[in-house]
């Protein structure tokens, strides 16, 4: 079988809504629609959606995010912020741990890479 491309807006995934665990303040809720996963299960890409609220993060995963709509604002544990709008794009390493915080809700693209344990 010939692998195929995808095409993000192209027959979309189903949306599967969720909600942030460990919120700090708000009311965040999510979006997400997974356009791909790799065979192995440690490649993702997709749409998430973020309504405004803050919550803790810690990543086990590397991931590339571009900012489609929104604002957010992401905290290390050290204290350092740096503030992400439409056009921004950047990565957020395994082992990061600190806040993310939508202030206008967000739209991104993202792709993740999660090795196994």
């Amino acid at each position: 079988m010939t692998a195929k491309l995808i095409r993000f807006g192209s027959n979309p995934p189903a949306v599967e809504n969720g909600v942030p665990g460990n919120i700090v303040s708000g009311n965040p809720a999510t979006k997400l629609q997974n356009y791909y996963s790799d065979p192995t299960g440690q490649f993702f890409a997709g749409i998430w959606e973020s309504s405004p609220g803050k919550w803790r993060v810690n990543y086990g995963e590397e991931e590339f995010c571009a900012i489609l709509a929104g604002k957010a604002i992401l905290t290390d544990a050290d204290g350092h912020a740096e503030t992400f709008g439409v056009g921004d794009a950047f990565i957020i390493p395994k082992g990061f741990v600190g806040t993310w915080e939508t202030i206008e809700a967000v739209r991104k693209w993202y792709v993740i890479f999660e090795p196994k344990a």
